[in-house]
């Protein structure tokens, strides 16, 4: 299952998004929001970030207008690497070197056929494994665990 979130400022993309990844066929679980009212991003990407350390989600996906605010959101909570790309290259890199398990796209930043292609890459990318990747990681759960 993806868990996926919005603020309104995502909401045109994160609806997008949810139509690609059920014709793929992807469980997708929406954590909101569903309207254009202005509101907080924290409401929305923090639970679905929850939901992927939870182990709930395979993993997540977070939208705002720049992705700045939901990427950080994400990632106050703990287990959870989430990277802010805008490209494939940056999408299929922070999966294979930093394994991350959220992916953030600013719906203001790029557009839409840009956007599928970064998810699709981000889904698509399997963890390299290779040691000094994994090395790193651990490192970065190290700060976690300082908290």
């Amino acid at each position: 299952m993806i868990a996926i979130a919005s603020d309104h400022g995502g909401l045109d993309l994160k609806t997008e998004v949810i139509r690609h990844l059920e014709e793929k066929g992807y469980e997708v679980r929406d954590f909101g929001t569903n309207d254009k009212k202005s509101c907080d991003y924290p409401d929305f990407a923090g639970p679905a970030a929850e939901s992927v350390a939870a182990g709930e989600a395979e993993k997540g996906i977070v939208i705002c207008t720049t992705g700045i605010g939901v990427c950080i959101t994400a990632n106050k909570i703990p287990g959870i690497r989430c990277a802010l790309c805008h490209d494939v290259t940056t999408a299929r890199l922070t999966r294979l070197h930093n394994d991350a398990n959220v992916l953030a796209i600013g719906a203001g930043v790029i557009g839409t056929n840009v956007a599928m292609d970064v998810v699709d890459t981000f889904l698509d990318t399997e963890f390299s494994g290779e040691e000094r990747h994994a090395r790193r990681i651990a490192k970065i759960a190290e700060y976690e665990k300082k908290q």
